[in-house]
């Protein structure tokens, strides 16, 4: 499986909300980081659980490719994301939109980092 369908895989896995499949093309120390940033999730454990909390948080929660190509070891994507209503109440976060890089070590996934 080439890197660029990797990464459209994991975006499958994240808008059904599987979040074992998300991590299933994940290194084990893999993470999530805002770009050139903190890490925002941690592992792969730390990853499952982080989103698990999100997809809990936003039931409806979706990201739409809007653009992706591969460059070497790395996967560009725009992607266009919608939460919906929040189960807890929170104000509404309205669509936005991120440019994830996905790292790529061998066949998995290292480290996603969001720029928005």
């Amino acid at each position: 499986m080439s890197h660029l369908a990797t990464a459209k895989a994991m975006i499958d896995a994240y808008n059904a909300q599987d979040v074992d499949a998300y991590v299933a093309f994940m290194t084990d120390d893999a993470c999530e980081a805002n770009y050139r940033g903190d890490v925002v999730r941690e592992g792969k454990e730390g990853t499952r659980s982080g989103l698990a909390a999100a997809f809990a948080r936003w039931p409806q929660n979706r990201a739409e490719i809007v653009d992706a190509q591969a460059i070497g070891n790395y996967v560009l994507m725009r992607e266009h994301v919608t939460r919906g209503p929040a189960t807890d109440g929170s104000p509404l976060v309205e669509p936005f939109d991120v440019i994830a890089v996905y790292s790529f070590e061998g066949d998995l996934c290292s480290r996603v980092e969001f720029i928005r």
